[in-house]
């Protein structure tokens, strides 16, 4: 059975594997304060073209959510996010868990918040003490549902954030693929002129787990490393975050392994369109979500493994299939010659 359950099943990219090797017996300093550290962080800087950002390095996205939201807000404060948004329904109220309140506002089949809603929070909010303060804006590239933001739409983001005087958060988890797909136009060095602090995630693309966070606004970034600590995510071997944080970055690997991922979604994408199926979202990324009836998701995961995503009705659901740096073009190549048979059963 092809699995296209999700994008971080299988270990890592052979270039990473091969520097863990390598390096495996060597002592280095720990918590991140390692070599490997440093030049992962300072390659980074470069591909930002920001080389004043502060960069950390953290195990898991939801570790990485909770600490950098604990950082920012105030004790009474609240995230502004989609109401789609990863801390908004898939993390187990880890935010508050934290003591914050997750402030969802309505969003679109595409799950992206715009400027307008925004700027009404915070007018809505009118200096009402006895609700929680709006005191960040989180949103997620590409969104939960494979949509991307693109320059202008980020930079109208940045400008109500920083005409409110809000902090602006990007949950990169699934970055490299919006940086590779064929209709974003945002780049890391648009992401760290227009953030305030953004994460790379390298768990969902290529690496074994880790993310790395960066500020470019550094007046936020001051004892990150205390907040990292008392969350649970300071790790002794730190070097193992660097030293693979240091190969994705060295060259255009970081790209280049979410690149292939892209196009074999796009196959997948359209294949399904062709057969004249409806897609729950416009997705130019790796994850690509199909509406079918319920039969076809039957006779389908008799040879296929995928995640169902939302009940559309009665008869049908919304799936999603995932593809990652290790999806062989065989198991797409099967899905896509799978698919027209699948007519039919509707």
């Amino acid at each position: 059975m092809y699995s296209f359950d999700s994008d971080y099943l299988e270990g890592c990219v052979p270039e990473i594997l091969d520097a863990l090797a390598s390096t495996n017996l060597e002592q280095t300093p720990g918590y991140g304060m390692d070599p490997y550290c440093r030049e992962a962080a300072d390659l980074i800087r470069n591909a930002c073209s920001a080389p004043g950002a502060e960069v950390f390095f953290l195990e898991g996205g939801t570790q990485t959510n909770a600490t950098v939201i604990a950082s920012i807000l105030k004790p009474y404060q609240g995230a502004l996010c989609a109401s789609t948004a990863h801390i908004a329904v898939h993390e187990t109220g880890a935010i508050e868990h934290g003591g914050h309140k997750v402030l969802a506002l309505p969003c679109g089949a595409d799950g992206k918040i715009n400027s307008q809603q925004v700027r009404k929070a915070v007018l809505d909010h009118n200096h009402d003490v006895h609700c929680v303060q709006p005191g960040m804006v989180y949103i997620s590239q590409p969104t939960e549902v494979g949509a991307v933001y693109s320059v202008k739409e980020l930079s109208e983001l940045s400008d109500a954030c920083r005409e409110c005087g809000l902090p602006l958060y990007v949950d990169g988890a699934r970055l490299g693929y919006a940086l590779a797909s064929p209709l974003c136009d945002v780049s890391l060095e648009d992401l760290a002129a227009l953030t305030d602090v953004f994460y790379i995630g390298g768990t969902k693309q290529g690496a074994l787990f880790g993310e790395a966070v960066v500020f470019g606004n550094t007046s936020l970034a001051e004892d990150f490393r205390y907040c990292i600590k008392q969350n649970g995510g300071m790790m002794a071997k730190g070097r193992l975050l660097g030293l693979q944080f240091k190969t994705l970055f060295t060259g255009n690997l970081y790209v280049e392994v979410a690149r292939g991922a892209v196009q074999k979604a796009l196959q997948i994408r359209d294949a399904f369109l062709a057969a004249g199926y409806e897609m729950l979202s416009e997705s130019p990324t790796n994850q690509q979500f199909v509406i079918l009836p319920n039969d076809v998701v039957a006779s389908l995961r008799r040879n296929f493994s995928f995640e169902d995503w939302i009940r559309i009705d009665e008869g049908h659901t919304a799936v999603r299939f995932c593809t990652s740096w290790a999806t062989p073009q065989q198991a797409v190549d099967e899905l896509k010659s799978a698919i027209p048979a699948l007519q039919n059963l509707s």
